[in-house]
């Protein structure tokens, strides 16, 4: 039986929060992949590169797996009211609702996180309230249908993750191993917990314009 996995795929997205699970996903025996978009006109990436989708919003089929992917193009789908129609209308009959970083804020945005726990990346974890939802300082967070993924690189495991829920732990296995992800960064400096606090207070310098623009955008559809 098909698995129909729709990924959405929007200008200004983070290609690996896009990428990282997809290398997982279309793995899983069954598994459908749709790239979602409103054309099927290729759509750039915050970081220059291009990815096309495979069909259009209009006409995609029931999915079993809504996924959305995080960046900073992510503020312009808060008020896209096509988007955000769309998000609601599959993630209310999915089997699966999962998001990877700031994807879950659009989650929130379209009323599907209201009550459960869910994650996002570090930065912008104190926006997850606003949606009714409990934020879990984790890299994957399940609750009941719902799977969200920390940030960018978090999407691996949140892959394999749904890759186990979809099939199983052995199959989710063999993917991992046939992917060979086996981290050992060359630096203990992944998450803020563990990170060099000059480093930390430079990078949340550096994400705070955006932080505080999702933050006063959320204020205003709020009111």
């Amino acid at each position: 039986m098909t698995t129909h996995i729709g990924m959405l795929l929007y200008p200004g997205l983070t290609q690996l929060d896009l990428t990282g699970p997809f290398e997982v996903l279309h793995r899983v025996p069954g598994a459908e992949v749709h790239l979602l978009w409103k054309t099927t006109d290729p759509v750039r990436a915050d970081s220059g590169l291009t990815i096309t989708p495979t069909r259009m919003l209009a006409g995609c089929p029931p999915l079993d797996v809504l996924f959305v992917p995080g960046g900073a193009g992510q503020l312009a789908l808060m008020s896209d009211g096509e988007v955000l129609g769309f998000v609601a209308h599959q993630g209310a009959s999915a089997r699966w609702v999962t998001s990877v970083c700031t994807g879950a804020l659009l989650l929130g945005a379209a009323g599907l996180l209201d009550g459960y726990e869910a994650t996002t990346h570090w930065a912008f974890m104190d926006l997850l309230p606003l949606f009714g939802a409990r934020p879990v300082a984790r890299r994957v967070v399940v609750d009941r249908n719902r799977v969200t993924g920390g940030g960018v690189t978090a999407g691996i495991d949140f892959g394999l993750t749904l890759a186990a829920a979809l099939a199983d732990e052995a199959t989710a296995q063999a993917i991992q191993l046939g992917l060979e992800y086996d981290p050992a960064p060359p630096f203990r400096a992944g998450h803020p917990d563990v990170a060099d606090a000059a480093i930390v207070d430079a990078v949340r310098a550096r994400l705070a314009g955006l932080r505080d623009a999702r933050a006063q955008q959320l204020a205003t559809l709020r009111r």
